[in-house]
């Protein structure tokens, strides 16, 4: 293991407090949660300039969050999605009505065990998942 992977898991495990198996779950779920999240945010942002650069004259606001549980291969992981005014997000990641993320859980934790960061996951994230055309669960 190298030394950078060794330093992510020390600060997980200060971070989180982790002292047991359950423990590990639960870091891991919140993880899962936060990425999916801030993916999520990223491509809403993303699908909003897309409208403007077709349309210049479209507008369209932030309108808050709603709670959706989500199931992992982790147990229940609960992510605030974001909304916006007209309703015009299409979400990719997590289709609407959509609730089983065990497809891609494992591939969000494993790109953390390299030692991605949030930032180069979420670009990743969205060419390899979203670009490529996720097939619906």
């Amino acid at each position: 293991m190298s030394d950078g992977k060794r330093e992510i898991i020390a600060k997980l495990i200060e971070e989180y407090d982790i002292r047991s198996a359950e423990d590990i779950q639960n870091a891991l779920r919140d993880l899962l949660g936060r990425t999916i999240q801030g993916m999520m945010e990223g491509e809403m942002e993303t699908q909003k300039k897309e409208k403007q650069e077709e349309d210049p004259a479209y507008t369209d606001s932030r309108n808050g969050y709603k709670t959706k549980t989500l199931r992992s291969n982790y147990g229940p992981v609960e992510v605030n999605v974001p909304q916006d005014r007209k309703s015009d997000y299409d979400p990719k990641i997590v289709p609407k009505y959509g609730r089983d993320i065990s497809e891609i859980d494992e591939k969000i934790i494993r790109m953390y065990a390299r030692g991605m960061t949030t930032r180069r996951f979420r670009i990743k994230s969205w060419k390899s998942m979203v670009l490529k055309s996720v097939k619906p669960w």
